[in-house]
């Protein structure tokens, strides 16, 4: 399941929220410390592991 980061742009807190793709693009997210709906989604970089080898 993928992490996602954001920045709430009211209080300027950061937090990651862990959620499947199909919730991501349908909820509105709330900044867990002040409930504020400004949040800005930060990109990074992420890494995948696989079995198979190469």
């Amino acid at each position: 399941m993928p992490t996602y980061s954001y920045q709430c742009e009211a209080c300027k807190n950061v937090f990651s929220m862990q959620m499947t793709i199909a919730e991501h693009d349908r909820e509105r997210i709330k900044c867990p410390k002040c409930d504020s709906k400004r949040v800005q989604q930060q990109f990074g970089s992420f890494g995948v592991k696989t079995s198979k080898k190469s």
